[in-house]
């Protein structure tokens, strides 16, 4: 009697046993892969989209802000105080074309902005997996020092050579995208992507300066340069008038019209910025050189096997087609769920231009320890339920916690053959043992 009541206990007590409760990390584990996402929501660099993945940005996009106040508000103060004498002092067809002309080639130049800013710069698609070791020569030559050589995939030479119009040039891996990185390509540190033909990042327009953006990135600085040019000429004419009307010297014509005086101390220094940086771009599209390869690699001293002769150098920039994006930002792409949530932790999260190459690992760290604890769970339940079988007439403490308070399930069992547990044919006769007492 005293062993039916001992029974009749123990199956009270499974019988009210709570439904078993996943932490985050078991359903991250267990779960099936979620719903397709748009490339850009899981997009793995620091940019930035917009008009649901129309638009690509740099993670420094705010400067555009910057950038364009300082082209639109000179254009107002000249076009609202300056243009206003420019129209009484000439025949009314020129005045008005003055005054028409500044506003419009204004809009023009913030329109090349944001095409340079907007556009994908030519970025190279990372690779999933990194390349396989080739047995060439190159894995003997490794340098104990190379932070591949510990870090990174095993056997993967940091470069190789390859022949361009006859010169051997090398190219290095790149850890963060797992891939050779082609001829006059580099990693960005601040967008976190290999750019074709990479040139600069430039901090005002918040966007790299590739290959199927730096034709319009040349536009938009020469013509920021015009429009300074325009802007400085005129209010120097503005003044002259003043002088003629009234007799009086400079300083006099200055106090008579304030924003010309600061128009042409304004325009005069963003010229001399604006315009070296349009003589610069002038020479790198002569010799045909990137302002990278300028500062690194010092092409005047050794010989440049990119340089073709200055017309098809100027040919290959502005008059050549600009190859399409090799991205689709708004095309369906299918992950399993962690792959989705490292994506959008990075998304809300970038990543800092000093700890790119280490997120996917200590990712894979979180996932892999996440996985021991829950093996760990599993074989703590099943040696309980074990004990149980052992000593079946022994009855259990009613201040059990939620975790002794566990029965068989199957997502339970599917994590254990996902995980491929040594023990886990004893853990289910175990179990089956567990539930044979219920009967």
């Amino acid at each position: 009697m005293r062993k039916n009541d001992m029974v009749r206990t123990q199956e009270r007590m499974y019988t009210t046993a709570l439904p078993p409760q996943h932490s985050d990390s078991d359903s991250r584990i267990i779960d099936t892969p979620g719903p397709s996402l748009h490339l850009y929501q899981v997009w793995k660099g620091n940019n930035r989209f917009c008009f649901n993945g129309r638009i690509i940005l740099g993670p420094d996009s705010r400067s555009l802000f910057l950038t364009v106040s300082l082209i639109v508000v000179p254009v107002i103060l000249f076009c609202s105080f300056v243009s206003q004498r420019l129209v009484e002092q000439f025949p009314r067809h020129i005045g008005n074309l003055i005054v028409v002309l500044c506003p419009l080639f204004a809009v023009y130049v913030v329109i090349l902005l944001l095409i340079t800013s907007a556009r994908d710069p030519g970025i190279i698609p990372r690779s999933l997996h990194p390349p396989e070791p080739e047995d060439d020569g190159y894995v003997s030559s490794i340098s104990s020092d190379w932070p591949g050589s510990q870090n990174g995939p095993p056997g993967v030479p940091p470069t190789k050579d390859t022949m361009v119009n006859g010169v051997i040039v090398k190219i290095k891996y790149c850890q963060t995208c797992m891939l050779y990185r082609p001829p006059r390509c580099s990693h960005c540190s601040i967008c976190n992507n290999c750019v074709e033909r990479f040139d600069h990042h430039c901090p005002w327009v918040g966007q790299c300066i590739g290959k199927r953006n730096y034709r319009f990135f040349f536009m938009f600085v020469s013509s920021t340069t015009m429009l300074c040019l325009y802007v400085f000429a005129f209010c120097w004419v503005n003044i002259m008038k003043i002088m003629d009307a009234y007799h009086c010297n400079l300083w006099r014509a200055l106090s008579r019209s304030p924003v010309s005086g600061f128009l042409i101390l304004y325009t005069f220094g963003a010229a001399w910025f604006v315009g070296g940086l349009t003589g610069f771009h002038l020479y790198l599209i002569f010799t045909n050189q990137t302002t990278y390869e300028n500062f690194r690699y010092r092409y005047n001293v050794k010989m440049n096997p990119y340089n073709r002769g200055c017309f098809r150098n100027v040919g290959e920039v502005f008059f050549s087609k600009i190859p399409r994006s090799k991205h689709n930002f708004r095309e369906m792409v299918k992950g399993d769920s962690s792959s989705v949530y490292a994506s959008s932790m990075s998304l809300r999260h970038p990543m800092s231009p000093e700890i790119p190459k280490t997120s996917s690992d200590i990712e894979m760290g979180k996932r892999q320890a996440v996985a021991a604890e829950d093996l760990e769970d599993i074989q703590s339940q099943i040696d309980r339920v074990g004990g149980l079988e052992r000593c079946g007439t022994q009855p259990r403490h009613t201040n059990w916690d939620h975790k002794t308070n566990w029965e068989s399930s199957p997502d339970i069992q599917m994590l254990a053959a996902e995980f491929g547990m040594e023990h886990g044919s004893t853990g289910r006769q175990k179990i089956e043992g567990a539930n044979d007492l219920k009967t």
